[in-house]
């Protein structure tokens, strides 16, 4: 398992980074960093941000 930061805006910011640069889909990311799609969803909603497909980015 890969270590992504526990606060929401940290992970907001990699985890948008990854996409943008590394992942063509979230699904691609969480596998290729063997994390659950959820451990990484679900602090991002609470913080208000949701994944958005076509732009391959969590977003308000």
């Amino acid at each position: 398992m890969a270590y992504l930061p526990k606060d929401p805006m940290m992970l907001l910011s990699v985890v948008n980074m990854k996409l943008r640069d590394f992942y063509p889909s979230l699904d691609a990311l969480c596998d290729d960093l063997d994390v659950a799609v959820q451990d990484v969803a679900e602090p991002l909603e609470t913080a208000g941000y949701h994944y958005d497909r076509q732009q391959n980015a969590f977003v308000r």
